[in-house]
C-alpha cells in the first residue's frame, strides 16, 4: 500500500509538470502580445524580434532628450539606403517640431516613446492611457500619419500597458539587440556589439543622441549590408496581422 501511495503521489506531480510545461509554451493570436501562463496568472509579452528566413533586420532610435544628431543620422540612413523607427517622447516632440518633421520627410517611421518617458509599468490604466494619447496626438499633429507603434520607456512594462496599447491600436516594441550606445561606447565598440547578437528579424535598439551614434550608424549599417542584411524600420519588419508571438517576443507569422 504505501508503494501505491508513493507511486500516486509521483504520478500527480509529474501530469502536473507535464501540464504547466504545456502551458507555457502557448501563445494567442491578435494583438500586440503574447499570452503566457506562468501558475494561475498570465503575463503579456510584447514583439522583441521577428521569425523570418529573410535577411532583414530593423534599427530603432529613441530620442528623449538632445537632438543634434538627428539630422546626421537621416543623412547617413539616406546614404546607405535603408529605412529606421525613431520613438518619440513627447516632451521632445514639444521641443522640436522641426526634426519630426524632417524625420518623417526623409520618409521613416516614427512612433511613440510615450509623452514624458516615465516607468510606465508604475502607473495605473487611465495614465498610461493618457501618456500615450497625448504622444500620439502630438506626433499625429504634426505629419499627419497614424501612429502605430510604441516602445515603452526602459523597456519597462506589464500587462495593463499592453493591454492599453492593444486598446489604441498600438504595437508594444521591445528589442534583442541592444547596442548600449547610450554608454559613451566607441563606435566600433558598438558596431562589433550589435554585429555579435544580430540574426534574421533583430530589432535593434539605439538612442539619437548617444556620443558615437552617427558613427557607429554608419558602420553598423555598412557592415549589416555587407554580409546581405537589408535594413529597415520596425514596421516593414514586424508582420500586421495573422501572427503569434511566443514566450521570448519572438513574432511569428501563422
Amino acid at each position: 500500500m504505501p508503494f501505491c501511495v508513493v507511486k500516486s503521489r509521483t504520478i500527480k506531480i509529474i501530469l502536473s509538470m507535464l501540464l504547466v510545461a504545456v502551458l507555457l509554451c502557448i501563445s494567442f493570436e491578435g494583438g500586440s502580445a503574447a499570452a503566457v501562463f506562468f501558475g494561475s496568472s498570465t503575463r503579456l509579452v510584447p514583439i522583441y524580434s521577428v521569425k523570418t528566413e529573410e535577411k532583414q533586420v530593423a534599427i530603432s532610435f529613441d530620442a528623449a532628450w538632445g537632438a543634434d544628431k538627428t539630422e546626421e543620422i537621416i543623412s547617413v540612413l539616406k546614404e546607405y539606403n535603408a529605412t529606421a523607427t525613431f520613438f518619440l517622447v513627447g516632451f521632445w516632440v514639444d521641443k522640436f517640431p522641426e526634426k519630426v518633421k524632417a524625420i518623417d520627410e526623409a520618409g521613416l517611421e516614427i512612433g511613440t516613446h510615450s509623452n514624458t518617458h516615465p516607468d510606465m509599468a508604475k502607473l495605473d490604466g487611465s495614465t498610461m492611457k493618457k501618456e500615450l494619447e497625448t504622444s500620439i496626438s502630438k506626433i499625429e499633429n504634426l505629419i499627419d500619419k497614424k501612429v502605430e507603434l510604441f516602445r515603452p520607456p526602459f523597456g519597462s512594462y506589464n500587462n495593463t500597458l499592453i493591454k492599453t496599447c492593444d486598446s489604441l491600436g498600438l504595437k508594444t516594441i521591445q528589442w534583442d539587440v541592444d547596442s548600449l550606445d547610450w554608454k559613451g561606447l566607441s563606435a566600433g565598440d558598438v558596431t562589433s556589439r550589435v554585429l555579435s547578437k544580430v540574426k534574421n528579424g533583430s530589432i535593434i535598439l539605439c538612442h539619437n543622441n548617444a556620443d558615437n551614434v552617427v558613427d557607429s550608424t554608419r558602420l553598423i549599417l555598412q557592415r549589416l549590408q555587407n554580409q546581405g542584411y537589408k535594413v529597415t524600420s520596425v514596421g516593414q519588419l514586424v508582420y500586421k496581422d495573422n501572427y503569434t508571438i511566443d514566450r521570448n517576443g519572438l513574432q511569428i507569422q501563422n
